[in-house]
């Protein structure tokens, strides 16, 4: 016979009370919204791009970049490696994957190849007669290095996408080398693309002060030097530094970077904190080098070459330049994001504009009010009295999708509203097979109260099993899909997880206690 325990009365009746509290804000504008007291829910469900409006961009991590700085870092790595046992080479040139170089005592081949391999693990050492070697990464480690390099610049993104104060960004992973990144509510993506277009690798390196810039111009540079450009304009033209390729501190010692105003002149600058080993290194490097140029270089451009006029020991510092507010902003954003391992380079860019998607709205509305509708008549043509209840049932399930939604502030997209409404449909199917069951029991001569239980009870299995099968697949579609797929597939989930608690749970407790109530002679399908 049919029983409902009251705790598991009361539990349905809870879980139906918490879904209306938690969608309830969702009818609500978000000022409003999140205006609510604390202990009340107030998330409301994100929308997509295609629903609220925004920015897309299609982004491709150069790892051929990544794969240059490898062989230059390898070619410096020779020449430190042998500095110090003097191991004569000439013709040391740096290739696309490889470097070469020429022992100039062949004899000492083992040393040298024991040496660099202490120096780099990875690395292939290949020697040929006559001391000529020849030095590679395997394409396993080279895979391993760009993996990585996309892994960190996702992650590099995401920070930045962060710091602007974006909400509910979508960052993910396209192919081997891309990243697809959309932005609902923003529309100004050429400030996005500039944000997210610079490396904002920082170093500190010493400038050559003895090098003449007119021979480095020609080409003839000092030996572990190189000529940089500036921001600075000297008699109209681009001033430019010889540095050392070394570098002393890198930019991802800081722990903190900020915009200010200089107290004194008044103009923008970019006030930096270093960590504790960076501390150290900085004090380190101004005590021994006070009185020369010390140059702050961002993405090969000195952006700054201030004298060193006493040790800067507190481990903190300023970047001084010709900063307007929002670029001091957007550097001291970039430094506290960290710097990218490899440019990107944008691929496709779309805006959606919110007109657009307010259309989308309206019509993804009137679609799930029709659809509701038409169902509900359906219903109550076809078992009377008890398709209303379906119907209670089939509106809980729709608020408890998307209060689920709200709690989990999932991303609700075009396709996902089909899902709802496919979702709408999935849940008054278990309904037909429990009241086309009911309506087989009592042909076959049963009681009302026993009839509604076998049809309870013995449509249970179909209901799972075609609910079960529906959920595997929208499971098997997020894991495979992306993008609008992977909406459809949130919406459909969790419809059909709703469907399986309203048409059971929900639909049973709705019954049981009418036929307790009224004590009908048959029942009204």
């Amino acid at each position: 016979m049919l029983h409902i325990p009251r705790w598991k009365a009361a539990v349905i009746i809870i879980a139906s009370l918490a879904g209306i509290l938690f969608a309830a804000p969702n009818l609500l504008p978000r000022q409003m919204a999140d205006q609510l007291p604390t202990w009340l829910p107030h998330q409301q469900i994100s929308l997509g791009l295609d629903l609220q409006g925004g920015s897309h961009l299609l982004l491709e991590v150069d790892t051929g970049a990544i794969t240059r700085e490898r062989i230059a870092n390898l070619q410096d790595t020779v020449r430190t490696a042998f500095r110090q046992p003097q191991i004569g080479y000439t013709d040391l040139a740096a290739g696309a994957e490889s470097v070469t170089f020429t022992l100039r005592e062949p004899g000492r081949a083992e040393e040298a190849r024991r040496l660099l391999r202490a120096a780099d693990a990875d690395v292939e050492i290949v020697v040929e007669a006559g001391g000529k070697v020849l030095l590679r990464y395997p394409e396993r480690v080279l895979n391993d290095i760009r993996r990585a390099a996309v892994d960190q610049s996702i992650e590099i993104v995401r920070r930045r996408v962060d710091e602007t104060g974006t909400k509910e960004p979508s960052i993910q992973r396209q192919g081997t080398d891309r990243i697809l990144l959309q932005l609902p509510g923003v529309d100004d993506p050429e400030r996005m693309k500039q944000l997210l277009g610079r490396t904002a690798k920082m170093t500190f390196r010493l400038v050559d002060m003895n090098a003449s810039l007119e021979d480095a111009r020609r080409g003839r540079l000092p030996p572990g030097t190189e000529l940089l450009p500036s921001e600075d304009r000297e008699g109209g033209q681009q001033r430019s530094y010889v540095v050392q390729r070394r570098a002393l501190v890198s930019g991802d010692m800081l722990t903190d970077a900020r915009a200010a105003t200089n107290p004194q002149t008044g103009e923008w600058v970019v006030n930096f904190r270093f960590d504790s080993t960076g501390s150290r290194r900085f004090g380190d490097v101004t005590k021994a080098n006070v009185g020369k140029l010390f140059a702050i270089v961002l993405d090969n451009k000195v952006i700054s070459a201030p004298v060193i006029r006493e040790p800067i020991l507190g481990g903190s510092g300023q970047i001084s330049g010709s900063f307007t507010p929002q670029s001091a902003n957007d550097l001291a954003l970039l430094l506290r994001a960290g710097a990218l391992p490899a440019p990107l380079n944008v691929l496709e860019e779309r805006t959606v504009g919110p007109d657009l998607g307010s259309d989308s709205i309206r019509s993804g509305t009137i679609a799930c009010i029709v659809g509701y509708l038409l169902i509900c008549l359906l219903m109550i043509v076809g078992y009377g009295f008890f398709g209303l209840i379906a119907n209670i049932a089939l509106l809980m399930n729709l608020i408890i999708t998307l209060a689920v939604m709200s709690a989990l502030q999932a991303t609700l997209t075009l396709p996902g509203i089909a899902g709802l409404v496919l979702g709408l449909a999935m849940a008054v199917d278990a309904n037909v097979l429990i009241y086309e069951r009911m309506r087989e029991e009592i042909a076959n001569g049963r009681t009302p109260f026993s009839a509604a239980d076998a049809g309870f009870s013995r449509a249970f299995i179909t209901i799972l099993d075609s609910n079960l099968t529906t959920l595997i697949a929208a499971v098997l579609l997020y894991i495979f899909g992306s993008g609008p797929m992977r909406g459809f597939a949130v919406t459909l989930s969790i419809g059909i997880i709703a469907s399986m608690f309203t048409a059971i749970s929900l639909t049973r407790l709705l019954v049981v206690s009418w036929l307790r109530w009224a004590r009908p002679a048959q029942l009204p399908l």
